[in-house]
């Protein structure tokens, strides 16, 4: 029996790993601070004889005792609201806590997957943007803190794998939607269907020109779990080519929802990228992968998962108090 260590378990993408180990008959062991993520995503496999839960920040030290075969490094605030509330976090969760998880695979012997972003290519002069393509990111800014701390962790990754021979692998995720995901996160889609839900008008910044290619989690799961047992150890981009802007997006939504709400416009965010597409020539070519869920089929899935959400769910406000993590 294989055993497998999941950071960020109890988040939207971490929570869908331990499913699919589970099924595969692996031990898992999910890890996960709960600053962002929720133990309703992973309460289903509490009672499973070989899934355990760790509740620990990988940023301090990280003890697990027994061997490990696998490391998935999926720990990290994910969307703007987290990281710009959060920003210190996020800088050490990619850094301590990527250096943490790497002298653990070390010591281990296991291979490890870190989860990197499409965030890392910034603002992209480059388009459709491919793993060759180095970026454009403003260090400074407010997006800085996530860009270049999963610019960092890359960096971290390769390190060890040139320095200590560590078997790594790293996936950069493009944007990602479906069931678990938090309703109230900041991220594009979950605002507009919560909106909708809510009865309130979408809010779209700027012209809405702008543009993002949605991928359904089943097909990233698979692309992440197909590089993980692949023999490739440079970043491959992973997601959904299927290009459209935001403006198109939002009439989306509001066909799918059946609701009466009209678009708003408010001003665009300081770092908000023009483009994002990915070029999955690597995933096709080695992996044998890319996606087979439609964005209607996907969006059918995901707004069905978020009808079901109780009221309080539909109007509570993310982060109760982050007081504590302001040090």
């Amino acid at each position: 029996m294989k055993t497998v260590l999941i950071t960020g378990a109890a988040g939207f993408l971490g929570s869908h790993l331990c499913d699919i180990f589970i099924k595969e008959g692996c031990a898992v062991i999910g890890m996960d601070n709960l600053i962002t993520g929720d133990l309703k995503n992973i309460e289903h496999l509490f009672a499973h004889p070989n899934f355990s839960f760790y509740h620990h920040d990988v940023s301090t030290f990280v003890h697990v005792p027994g061997k490990l075969d696998y490391i998935l490094h999926f720990a990290s605030p994910a969307s703007p609201i987290d990281y710009l509330k959060i920003p210190i976090q996020t800088l050490k969760v990619s850094s301590l806590g990527t250096h943490n998880m790497l002298g653990l695979a070390r010591a281990k012997k296991a291979r490890i997957l870190v989860a990197s972003t499409s965030e890392i290519y910034g603002d992209p002069t480059v388009h459709p943007q491919n793993e060759e393509y180095w970026g454009n990111v403003n260090p400074v800014g407010p997006r800085g803190v996530y860009d270049e701390a999963k610019r960092f962790q890359e960096a971290m990754t390769m390190a060890y794998q040139r320095i200590h021979n560590l078997e790594t692998r790293i996936v950069r995720i493009f944007n990602t939607y479906g069931p678990r995901m938090r309703l109230n996160d900041g991220r594009v889609l979950p605002a507009f269907i919560g909106q909708a839900l809510r009865g309130e008008d979408l809010t779209v910044f700027g012209d809405g020109s702008q543009t993002r290619s949605f991928c359904y989690v089943d097909d990233l799961i698979e692309g992440i779990h197909r590089l993980l047992l692949s023999d490739y150890d440079r970043p491959v981009n992973i997601g959904n080519p299927d290009e459209i802007t935001i403006l198109e997006f939002a009439d989306e939504i509001i066909k799918l929802t059946g609701t009466s709400q009209k678009v708003i416009h408010k001003e665009l965010p300081e770092g908000d990228p023009a483009m994002r597409q990915p070029d999955i020539t690597k995933a096709k070519d080695i992996l044998d992968w890319e996606p087979k869920v439609n964005r209607q089929q996907g969006l059918k899935v995901t707004y069905d998962y978020f009808k079901s959400l109780t009221r309080d769910d539909l109007y509570k406000k993310e982060h109760k108090s982050f007081d504590a993590y302001f040090r």
